[in-house]
């Protein structure tokens, strides 16, 4: 959800994760800002987390290079906990 006032992972959502980020979507700040915050939560070189389709909409699909589906679960459950 891009203009949230606090950016953090809110948890499961389907089959996806439910992301929260401050920067608006314009200019593609908010996919950036979903991009550094996947990539800083999963312990990645931004580099690593790429969007792949929904550059314009809400939903979103992403690839994670350099771990595991389990390990990057594991992440986001925990970071999705904290906040």
């Amino acid at each position: 959800m891009p203009g949230a006032r606090r950016a953090g992972v809110v948890g499961r959502h389907g089959h996806g994760w439910k992301v929260r980020v401050t920067a608006r979507p314009e200019r593609g700040a908010a996919n950036e800002a979903v991009v550094r915050l996947l990539a800083e939560t999963l312990g990645l070189p931004r580099r690593a987390v790429t969007i792949v389709s929904g550059h314009g909409a809400r939903e979103k699909t992403v690839e994670v290079a350099g771990t595991d589906r389990d390990r990057a679960a594991a992440a986001l459950a925990s970071a999705g906990e904290e906040g």
